[in-house]
C-alpha cells in the first residue's frame, strides 16, 4: 500500500474508510504523517509541538470506534487543550504553560477516533490575521513561502495545505478560520454561535464572538468534523441549536439541493477598495450558482460599521487584558517588557481604563449589530462576498511589532468576515481559484443562525461543479 499516495488523494473521511476496510492501518498513516512533519515542518513552520510517540501508544491501546477512526489530526495552539502539550496561545508569557488534561474538544475528537498528532502555530492570543508570533516564528504559506498562511489559524491551514495532516482544528474570532482557508486554498467553516462548545467554558472571547471548528480539504470533512464536536456541555451560556433533519451534517450533504435566494456584494463594509481579481472570483462564483439553479442578485445587509469596530475592539482588548492579568497572577509577578508583543501591549495599555459600563455598552452593541443584520436573511438565504478585501499578504505586512501596520492593513483582512462573529451567524470560505499573483482566492458564503447544513450543501454543490485541488502544495514555491 502506497501510504504517501493515500495521503495525497484522500480526505479524512476517505482515509477513515480505508482504515475501516483494513486497506491501511492507523499506524501506517501516523508513520507517514510523522515523516512528513519531520521533512516539511522546518520549511513551513506549521507545528509548534508534536506527540507522535504518545499517539502511537494510543493506537496500540485501542482507538475508539468512531467515524474518523485512525485519521491523524492537528489542533491549534489556542483555546484547545491536549493533556501534556503546551498551550502557549503564541505568547512568550505563556511559553511554559502545559495542559494538565484534555479539554472538551480534544475529548470529542478522540471519541471520533481521531489521532491527535500535535499543535499548530498561531499569532499571539489570536490577535492577528497573519500567523507570525515572536515566540514560534512565522508560518509560511506552502503556495509561496514569502507569503502569510493567514491567521489566526495559519498553522493549521499550512499543515493541511502542505499535506502534513488531512484536516486540522481551527477557531475564529474575526475570520481566523476563513482567512487562513482563503489564503491556503482550503474550505473553512465558522459555525453559528453556540453550535460548538468552548473548550473550557472560561475563554470569555469565545462568547459571544468566536467559534471552534476546522480547516479541511473537502466539504464532507468539514461536515464530519462538525458532527464530532457539536452539542452543549452543562452550563453553556447559549441554547443548543437543532441538528439537521437528516440526523447529521454529513448526512445532510446527501439531501437534494433546493433553490436558494442568494445576495451578492463586493463592496467592502466600512469602505475601501477590493482588488479586481477578488471581485471577479465572486462574480464567477455567482454565475456558477445561477447555472446550478439558484437566484442571485446584488444586495447586502446594512449595519453600523463604526459601532461594530468599536465594540469589537473593546471586547478583543478586554479579553487580552484579562488573559494577561490572570497569567501574571499565576506567575506572581508584574508584566515585563518582553512578555508580550508590541501590538498586544498596545491593546493592553490603550484599554487600561475600560470600565464595566464600557464593556456593557460594547456587548449591547454586539447584540444590536445582530438585530441589524439578521433580518436580511428573512429575504435571502445566503450572502456571497469575497473572503478578504486584500490579496494574501507577504509576511511582515501585518507586523505585531509595529502596531501601525495592524491598523493600516488589518481591517482589509476582516472587513467581510468580522460581522459574522459579531452577529454569531455562520459563514464559510470556499476555494475559488487563483488571483493575479498566483495565490489562492476564497469567497465567503454566510447565512442565518443555525444554517450550517445549508452552507455545507451549497459549498458541496460548488465543489462538485468546479472541484478545487486536494493535492498538497509540495514542494512549495520559493524552495
Amino acid at each position: 500500500m502506497d501510504t504517501e499516495a493515500l495521503l495525497d488523494t484522500n480526505d479524512a473521511v476517505g482515509l477513515a474508510a480505508l482504515v475501516r476496510d483494513r486497506q491501511v492501518s492507523a499506524y501506517e498513516l501516523l508513520d507517514a504523517v510523522s515523516a512528513r512533519i519531520e521533512a516539511r515542518n522546518p520549511i513551513v513552520n506549521a507545528f509548534v509541538a508534536t506527540r507522535i510517540d504518545l499517539a502511537r501508544a494510543e493506537i496500540a491501546a485501542g482507538l475508539p470506534d468512531g467515524p474518523l477512526c485512525g485519521v491523524p489530526f492537528a489542533v491549534k495552539d489556542i483555546a484547545c487543550d491536549i493533556a501534556g502539550l503546551p498551550t502557549t496561545a503564541g505568547s512568550r508569557l505563556f511559553a511554559d504553560a502545559l495542559a494538565a488534561d484534555d479539554g472538551v474538544l480534544a475529548t470529542r475528537y478522540r471519541r471520533a477516533g481521531l489521532v491527535l498528532v500535535g499543535k499548530t502555530n498561531a499569532p499571539e492570543l489570536g490577535k492577528n490575521a497573519s500567523t507570525e508570533p515572536l515566540l514560534h516564528g512565522p508560518t509560511r504559506n506552502p503556495w509561496r513561502l514569502t507569503h502569510s498562511a493567514g491567521g489566526s489559524s495559519g498553522g493549521s491551514a499550512a499543515a493541511v495545505a502542505a499535506g502534513m495532516v488531512p484536516a486540522a482544528h481551527a477557531n475564529d474570532g474575526g475570520g481566523s478560520t476563513r482567512i487562513p482557508a482563503g489564503c491556503c486554498g482550503l474550505f473553512g467553516l465558522k459555525p453559528s454561535r453556540g453550535r460548538v462548545p468552548d473548550d473550557r467554558g472560561l475563554w470569555a472571547f469565545a462568547f459571544p464572538v468566536a467559534a471552534h471548528h476546522a480547516v479541511t480539504r473537502s466539504v464532507r470533512d468539514s461536515a464530519a468534523l462538525l458532527d464530532a464536536v457539536v452539542g452543549p456541555v452543562p452550563g453553556d451560556p447559549y441554547a443548543a441549536l437543532p441538528i439537521p433533519s437528516a440526523g447529521s451534517f454529513l448526512s445532510a450533504l446527501a439531501e437534494p439541493p433546493v433553490r436558494l435566494r442568494i445576495a451578492m456584494s463586493t463592496q467592502a463594509p466600512g469602505g475601501g477598495a477590493v482588488p479586481t481579481d477578488l471581485v471577479r472570483a465572486v462574480e464567477h462564483t455567482a454565475v456558477r450558482l445561477m447555472d446550478l439553479g439558484h437566484h442571485v442578485e446584488e444586495a447586502a445587509p446594512t449595519w453600523d460599521a463604526g459601532m461594530v469596530a468599536r465594540a469589537s475592539a473593546i471586547v478583543m482588548a478586554a479579553s487580552a487584558r484579562a488573559q494577561i492579568e490572570d497569567r501574571l497572577a499565576v506567575l506572581g509577578r508584574e508584566l515585563a517588557d518582553d512578555d508580550v508583543e508590541p501590538f498586544t501591549r498596545f491593546l493592553y495599555d490603550t484599554f487600561r481604563n475600560t470600565t464595566a459600563a464600557d464593556m456593557h455598552r460594547a456587548l449591547k452593541d454586539v447584540e444590536r449589530a445582530g438585530r441589524q443584520v439578521a433580518p436580511f436573511f428573512d429575504t435571502y438565504d445566503i450572502w456571497l462576498t469575497p473572503t478578504m478585501a486584500m490579496h494574501t499578504p507577504f509576511l511582515g505586512v501585518l507586523d505585531t511589532t509595529n502596531p501601525a501596520t495592524m491598523g493600516e492593513h488589518g481591517p482589509n483582512a476582516t472587513r467581510f468576515t468580522q460581522i459574522f462573529n459579531t452577529t454569531g451567524l455562520p459563514a464559510a470560505s470556499i476555494p475559488a481559484g487563483m488571483d493575479s499573483r498566483g495565490m489562492p482566492v476564497g469567497v465567503q458564503i454566510g447565512g442565518r443562525m443555525g444554517a450550517e447544513a445549508v452552507l455545507l450543501r451549497l459549498a458541496a454543490q460548488l465543489e462538485e461543479a468546479a472541484p478545487w485541488p486536494w493535492q498538497p502544495v509540495w514542494p512549495p514555491a520559493g524552495t
